[in-house]
């Protein structure tokens, strides 16, 4: 199931922090990381569980390893000297990526749902209750590193864990809004219970597939995480806010 759109109707602000978000992801991903080449930056700036729990910040070799299957040798660039605390790094990460294929996806996300959000909390709310989501899903990654004792000197990074909180405030506060998903071909409008509550039970079947030595590389536990910070904090930043009247027809506008 893969969401193209939802119904944008009542939306009465324009999303400018959501654009702005969006925008600052793209910047970061093109300009610092280089498409993702430029490994020194990435390796510097972004998340490593042993410095958040050490408050050290360690560096390491390069490692040149070799397929088992094709035989062909790949670097693995090692941890580069990070240029301010390494905790700013849970804030820092958020806003890198590891690929082409990550930013679209996360980003294509966060334009789908954060808007709805941002109309309903205000610009300055809505920017708390993403960054707060995101670096209470960074460290959900690290603690559940350290208590599955994997290893804690692989970075971490990517918009994931607070776009997941943005999930969690979408689905509680607005389960009904229809969200338009092409599901094997097929283009449909489904509920968004649906559309989010399937996408949070995959991450939990996956993360489940982690522990049997899976995992493909995604940080389940940040996603899971910041999921259920949007959850339980979505309720807070609403206080005193009106919520938006609902739509009275019955067409998408996306």
């Amino acid at each position: 199931m893969f969401p193209i759109g939802d119904d944008n109707r009542d939306r009465y602000r324009t999303p400018v922090i959501n654009y702005l978000l969006i925008g600052l992801n793209i910047l970061v991903f093109v300009l610092f990381q280089g498409l993702g080449e430029n490994a020194e930056f990435t390796y510097a700036w972004s998340t490593v569980p042993a410095e958040i729990v050490t408050g050290k910040d360690y560096t390491t070799p390069d490692q040149r390893v070799r397929d088992p299957y094709s035989g062909q040798l790949y670097l693995i660039p090692g941890l580069q000297p990070t240029p301010i605390s390494v905790y700013l790094t849970l804030l820092t990460s958020m806003f890198m990526h590891g690929g082409l294929a990550h930013i679209f996806g996360n980003m294509l996300y966060l334009w789908i749902f954060g808007d709805n959000l941002e109309n309903l909390l205000g610009h300055g709310r809505y920017l708390i209750f993403y960054l707060v989501t995101g670096l209470l899903a960074s460290l959900a990654h690290v603690f559940s590193t350290i208590a599955l004792n994997d290893n804690a000197f692989i970075p971490s990074l990517g918009a994931s864990g607070a776009i997941s909180g943005v999930l969690g405030g979408y689905l509680l506060m607005f389960p009904q809004r229809r969200v338009r998903v092409i599901i094997i071909r097929i283009v449909t409008d489904v509920p968004a219970i649906v559309a989010v509550g399937l996408w949070f039970v995959f991450q939990v079947v996956e993360s489940l597939g982690m522990l049997g030595g899976g995992g493909g590389g995604v940080a389940y536990a940040a996603h899971i995480g910041g999921f259920i910070a949007g959850l339980a904090l979505i309720k807070l930043f609403a206080i005193g806010v009106q919520p938006p009247r609902p739509p009275t027809s019955y067409y998408l506008r996306y």
